[in-house]
């Protein structure tokens, strides 16, 4: 019963954060999803429930799709870049849950953790820059 109420509150607070986030949030708030997803993955695999192994690597595997489809390659080289890496990312998720392999899912927690990180750097200015740009050419 707590756990349920904890898992509903967290998914409230999520959907309530969501509906006010900014373009540059949302995707800080899907990288961290992915790795609360690998985290569960990884717990999945240790404990040999194959269930939420599956469930756990299915959903990164979403979010990472979800990450890769925002990507706007009218950026040149860096988002066709992740791109690749995202590919390659869903690859070893992949090896992962065929081989029950937990080095392949810290290897994308770790590419995770290192693209969130430049995300996060990004300086305001740019965000709002790279925001502004993307609004005016939807026009």
């Amino acid at each position: 019963m707590y756990r349920k109420n904890i898992k509903a509150y967290t998914t409230h607070n999520l959907q309530s954060e969501l509906a006010v986030a900014d373009p540059h949030r949302v995707i800080q708030l899907l990288m961290q999803g992915c790795l609360e997803r690998l985290a569960q993955a990884k717990g999945a695999i240790e404990r040999k429930d194959l269930e939420a192994k599956a469930e756990s690597i299915s959903k990164s595997m979403a979010i990472i799709n979800g990450l890769q489809d925002s990507l706007d390659m009218s950026f040149g080289e860096v988002p066709q870049n992740l791109a690749s890496l995202y590919d390659y990312m869903k690859e070893r998720l992949m090896d992962a849950s065929r081989h029950l392999d937990i080095s392949a899912i810290d290897e994308v927690m770790q590419l995770m953790i290192t693209i969130k990180s430049g995300w996060d750097a990004i300086p305001v200015e740019e965000r709002e820059r790279a925001f502004s740009e993307q609004k005016s050419r939807a026009v």
